[in-house]
């Protein structure tokens, strides 16, 4: 048989002094949302791009999509199964992201929506001195690299983007049946 425990009766005077401790040790307490965020991503503004609450909302919006592509998963349509795993891996960097503070896909938003601009923090240079550049990536001393700058730069040089072609040296060649 259970015992039964009698109610513990208080004044007004401990209430008050129970109260008091509790409230102080909620007051200290961080809350577990906050634990389980990157200290480098903790305290980013609510308007940046990647902050935690932002990143909260894609993660939402991403698994609400998964649930709904569960089927997808092992599906033969084209396309279907490699949307499912898209979708899943971004899923997996948003959760990453917000664990270690650094952000893994190539793409950010709620629908994926937006690309990830590059920039540079330390310039490498090339043998003359001259330092090395990317189209679109951004420089603390010029911007934004373009296509237009890099074709200013290069302008003496004549520069061909277009890919070599090779020439397949079988097909001149026959071998010749005897």
């Amino acid at each position: 048989m259970k015992k039964i425990r009698k109610k513990r009766k208080l004044t007004e005077e401990q209430k008050k002094v129970l109260v008091d401790r509790i409230t102080k040790a909620r007051a200290a307490k961080k809350p577990a949302a906050q634990l389980s965020i990157h200290e480098s991503i903790r305290n980013l503004p609510e308007d940046d791009n990647f902050s935690p609450i932002k990143v909260r909302d894609w993660i939402k919006n991403s698994k609400d999509k998964l649930s709904g592509m569960r089927g997808w998963k092992n599906s033969k349509e084209k396309g279907e199964k490699a949307a499912y795993l898209i979708e899943e891996g971004y899923l997996h960097n948003l959760q990453a992201y917000l664990r270690d503070g650094v952000y893994r896909d190539l793409y950010y938003g709620d629908e994926r929506q937006f690309k990830v601009k590059y920039k540079c923090t330390n310039i490498a240079y090339n043998k003359d001195g001259t330092p090395k550049r990317t189209i679109g990536v951004m420089y603390s001393d010029i911007g934004v690299y373009t296509q237009e700058m890099a074709d200013e730069e290069n302008g003496s040089r004549s520069v061909s983007n277009k890919k070599q072609v090779r020439k397949n040296s079988r097909a001149k060649s026959k071998r010749s049946s005897v």
